[in-house]
């Protein structure tokens, strides 16, 4: 049976359902629903009815553009990715994104098995595939989705009780979320956070991009700075893995600013901005829908997603190189340039 498994690609594994395919979740998410919002905001700034309507279309097609993502990041033939589109629809609309990536993983994977073993692949593998993807959708989906959001409307609650723990607890797990090679939007996502508890996971977030990409400018110049400040800070994972200590400063630096954004200069975010930080702006475009796009908010924006998290975690990184704890070429990556 390994054998058969490994013929036909499939390899179960924590790693391959719970780091690969929430992270090609993660970019089915961003091809429709994130841009989608994006596209649409601008739209109602600008009051172009055109884009508006083009934002609503791309959101509406999340649960497709899940399943194919999923589907093709965990190798999944012809007939079985395309097969995906449709499961992912089904989960999306009876378990929200939770929903969708329950039904892809579930059905890729057994329409895998099946692919190519039959003389009729034409309508087995679809066939399999959806039937799979479906029920899924139904019997799991539902239950799925609805605990990823009460669980989410817990941390929401809990933020709102306890701001300062609460904040600190978010920021600090959303942006080490973020960093790692797991998907914080995804999360984000399931878990439908909003409000203040959105809000300080945006600051975790954003505290990671911009703290690696500024305290790494030595090694990595513009290049590097760009590529994670407006990238992704996942490129410092190899780095991490050989010097864990170099997670402290922006992890210290978002934990230090969240609770200034639940309790004196609340920060809201809708659960499509709160797992983004600043990847493409995206952490800044949803706070500004969330909070409106007056000079208050972008002050706010800019002191604690941008310039705190910069300045603390340079002071932070700073005092670590004097003491030893992060050395010379020790945060270089290759996307940069010396």
């Amino acid at each position: 049976m390994k054998e058969f498994l490994e013929r036909q690609g499939v390899k179960p594994s924590a790693k391959v359902y719970f780091i690969d395919a929430l992270s090609f979740m993660a970019l089915g998410l961003f091809s429709s629903l994130i841009i989608g919002l994006i596209i649409k905001t601008i739209g109602q700034q600008l009051n172009l009815n055109f884009l508006i309507e083009m934002g609503d279309l791309a959101i509406s097609l999340m649960g497709p553009a899940i399943g194919a993502a999923i589907a093709y990041g965990l190798g999944a033939p012809p007939l079985v990715l395309f097969a995906a589109v449709v499961t992912g629809a089904a989960g999306a609309s009876l378990g929200g994104p939770a929903g969708a990536y329950v039904a892809a993983v579930l059905s890729t994977e057994i329409g895998k098995i099946v692919s190519k073993t039959t003389k009729v692949d034409i309508i087995v593998t679809p066939l399999v595939t959806i039937t799979a993807g479906y029920t899924a959708a139904a019997l799991i989906g539902p239950w799925i989705g609805e605990f990823m959001v009460l669980f989410g409307s817990w941390i929401e609650w809990g933020t709102e009780q306890r701001p300062i723990i609460m904040g600190i607890l978010v920021a600090a797990l959303m942006g080490l979320a973020l960093t790692a090679p797991i998907s914080s939007a995804a999360i984000a996502l399931m878990l439908d956070l909003s409000g203040v508890a959105a809000g300080a996971a945006t600051i975790g977030c954003s505290a990671q991009m911009v703290g690696f990409a500024v305290m790494s400018y030595r090694e990595n110049k513009f290049g590097g700075l760009l590529a994670q400040g407006i990238g992704t800070s996942m490129l410092q994972v190899p780095n991490i893995v050989r010097n864990p200590r170099i997670l402290i400063p922006p992890t210290l630096a978002g934990m230090i600013l969240a609770p200034i954004g639940t309790t004196i200069w609340v920060m809201e975010n809708n659960a499509a901005g709160a797992g983004m930080g600043t990847s493409g702006f995206v952490g800044q475009i949803m706070t500004l829908q969330t909070m409106g796009f007056s000079g208050q908010v972008w002050i706010q924006i800019l002191v604690l997603h941008i310039v705190g998290p910069a300045l603390l975690t340079l002071v932070i990184s700073f005092y670590m190189r004097k003491i030893g704890w992060i050395k010379s070429d020790q945060l270089y990556i290759s996307t940069g340039g010396k």
